[in-house]
């Protein structure tokens, strides 16, 4: 069994419009979100052993904040194909994940994120941003996992 704990990045600012996409931070609230994360990863005993995030800049500072709020002590693996990735894309990134990485928390966008979710668990779920869904894979190893895997949400949280 593994988890995956899947993230939709904090809220971006778009107070500079001629910045682009990737290169957006986070807002005031983005800022205040993230950190409220951590703290629930922390709370419900989620420990990822492996995060993965977009390298896009919003991204990057959700997983960062998320990290330090819940106290853990692991190297975010940026991956350029995580940024805007659809369904084939996400599931070939955590097909290559390494087994003994039991819990894993990846970051990422809209509506790769949703799609995502909605694909393994069944039905649509909307994710707004800072949103958490972690999801239950019956699969003892990453490679396993495919688009047709039963997989359990266990739970949705929305800032």
């Amino acid at each position: 069994m593994k988890t995956l704990l899947l993230l939709r990045h904090a809220k971006s600012s778009w107070d500079a419009p001629d910045q682009p996409d990737h290169d957006r931070p986070l807002n005031d609230r983005g800022k205040r979100d993230a950190p409220r994360v951590g703290q629930l990863l922390n709370e419900t005993r989620l420990r990822p052993a492996l995060v993965l995030s977009s390298t896009a800049k919003r991204a990057r500072k959700t997983a960062a904040k998320v990290l330090e709020a819940g106290g853990y002590a692991l190297e975010v693996q940026l991956r350029r194909e995580l940024y805007l990735a659809d369904v084939g894309t996400w599931v070939r990134v955590l097909q290559a994940l390494p087994d003994e990485a039991n819990c894993v928390l990846a970051v990422g966008h809209n509506p790769g994120i949703e799609d995502l979710v909605q694909v393994l668990c069944g039905g649509r779920q909307t994710m707004p941003t800072a949103a958490l869904a972690h999801v239950e894979l019956p699969v003892d190893s990453w490679s396993q996992l495919t688009t047709s895997t039963p997989c359990e949400l266990r739970m949705l949280w929305t800032p």
